[in-house]
C-alpha cells in the first residue's frame, strides 16, 4: 500500500503530470527511436559526402538555433514565461566569449574556460531579469522582457567610449577559434561536429531536466501557479531555475557562434532574432524535446532553398506558416488535442476511489496510535 505524502514537498511530486513527462526515452512527445538515429547518424556521415562549405555553413548555423531554441523552448514551453528579449543572453554569452579570447584585450583564454564564463555570465543575467519580474504575467512579461533585450542591445552598441570594451559598431574582431587538447578547431568541418556533439549534449540535457523535480515544477507554474504554490512548490525558485538555464543554453550557443564566427557584432543581437528564435519553438512544437531542433531547420533551410525566387520567398514562408498553424496548431511535434492529452493525464494519474480510502484509513490509523 502507498504511503499518502508526508510534507507538501513530497505531495508536488505527484502533482498531474502525465507519464510521457515523467521521463523515459518517450518523454516530450519524443520522435521514434529509429527517426532520432537515422538523423543523428546522417548528420554525422554528411562531410563525408563532401558538401561545399555554403551547405557546411547553413548546418552548423542550425546546431546554434537549435541551441537556442531547446533554452527559450525550456523558459516559455516548459515554465510559460514568454520571453522576448533572449537574443541578449545571446550577444552577452558571445561577447564574454569575444573579450576573454580575442586581440580586443589580449585576453586569450583556453577555449572551456571561456565557454564556461560566457555561460555563467549569461545565466547570472538571467537571475537578475528573472528576480523583478517574478509578479508579472502575460503581456506584462513579454514588454519587461522585450525592453531588457533592447537594453542590452543598446548597451552592446555604444559601450565603446569612454573606454571600449565592446568595440561599438565595429564589433570585436580577430575571435580566437575553438581550441581542445590541444586540438584548433579553425576549420568549418571541426565546428560542424563540435556544435554537433555539443547540441546533442544540451538535448540530452535538457531531457534530463524535465524529467528531474524542477521540470515537474516547470510543468506546474505553467499550468496553474496558484495551484503549484497551494501544493509545495516553490515557485518563485521555479521561475529564476527556468529564466537562469534558459539563459544559460543562450549564452553557451553565443560563445560557439562568435567561435565559428571569428568576431561579434552588435547588429547580430537584435529583436527579430528573438522573434526567430521564438518562431522555431513554435513551429517544432512547445515543450517536445526535439521540436525546437525540427523548428530551426526548417526557419533556416526553407529561406535558403526559396532563395532563387528572390523577395518572393517570404510570401512563400509566410503562407506556408499560415497553413501549418491551421493544420497543426501547435507544432509540427505538438499534440493536436490538447484536451485529449488532458484526459489522459487524468486518467493516468488520479488515485482511484480504493486507494483514496486505504490512505485515509492510513492516516486515521496513525492518528489513534499516537
Amino acid at each position: 500500500m502507498e504511503r499518502p505524502p508526508a510534507t507538501p514537498e513530497d505531495a508536488a511530486d505527484n502533482v498531474l503530470v502525465p507519464p510521457a513527462e515523467k521521463g523515459g526515452w518517450r518523454s516530450w512527445r519524443s520522435l521514434p527511436r529509429v527517426v532520432v538515429v537515422a538523423v543523428i547518424v546522417a548528420a554525422v556521415l554528411i562531410p563525408i559526402a563532401d558538401p561545399s562549405q555554403y551547405l557546411l555553413r547553413i548546418l552548423a548555423m542550425i546546431g546554434i538555433y537549435g541551441l537556442l531554441a531547446t533554452g527559450l523552448n525550456i523558459v516559455v514551453g516548459r515554465a510559460g514565461l514568454l520571453d522576448l528579449g533572449y537574443v541578449a543572453f545571446f550577444g552577452l554569452g558571445a561577447y564574454t566569449y569575444a573579450m576573454v579570447a580575442s586581440e580586443h584585450f589580449d585576453i586569450h583564454f583556453p577555449f572551456v574556460v571561456a565557454l564556461a564564463l560566457s555561460t555563467a555570465v549569461a545565466a547570472t543575467a538571467g537571475v537578475l531579469l528573472g528576480i523583478p519580474v517574478l509578479r508579472l504575467r502575460g503581456d506584462y512579461l513579454a514588454i519587461v522582457t522585450l525592453g531588457f533585450g533592447e537594453i542590452v542591445y543598446l548597451v552592446l552598441l555604444n559601450l565603446d567610449r569612454p573606454v571600449n570594451i565592446t568595440g561599438g559598431v565595429a564589433g570585436i574582431l580577430e575571435v580566437d577559434p575553438a581550441d581542445l587538447f590541444f586540438f584548433t578547431v579553425d576549420s568549418l568541418l571541426a565546428n560542424y561536429y563540435l556544435i554537433l556533439i555539443l547540441l546533442l549534449l544540451s538535448v540530452f540535457v535538457a531531457h534530463r531536466l524535465v524529467a528531474s523535480r524542477i521540470g515537474r515544477a516547470w510543468v506546474a507554474v505553467r499550468e496553474d501557479e496558484m495551484a503549484a504554490s497551494a501544493v509545495g512548490i516553490n515557485t518563485t525558485s521555479a521561475k529564476l531555475w527556468a529564466f537562469a538555464i534558459g539563459a544559460s543554453f543562450s549564452g553557451f550557443a553565443g560563445s560557439l557562434f562568435a567561435a565559428l564566427q571569428g568576431a561579434v557584432f552588435p547588429n547580430t543581437f537584435l529583436f527579430t532574432q528573438s522573434i526567430l528564435v521564438l518562431a522555431m519553438v513554435i513551429i517544432g512544437g512547445m515543450g517536445t524535446l526535439w521540436g525546437p531542433l525540427i523548428g530551426a531547420a526548417v526557419m533556416v533551410l526553407l529561406p535558403e532553398v526559396l532563395r532563387d525566387v528572390g523577395a518572393l520567398r517570404f510570401v512563400i514562408v509566410g503562407v506556408a506558416f499560415v497553413v501549418l498553424m491551421i493544420f497543426r496548431p501547435f507544432g509540427i511535434l505538438g499534440a493536436r488535442r490538447p484536451e485529449r492529452s488532458l484526459r489522459r493525464t487524468l486518467r493516468w494519474t488520479a488515485p482511484r476511489p480504493v486507494e483514496l480510502g486505504a490512505a485515509a484509513r492510513a492516516s486515521q490509523g496513525s492518528g489513534t496510535a499516537r
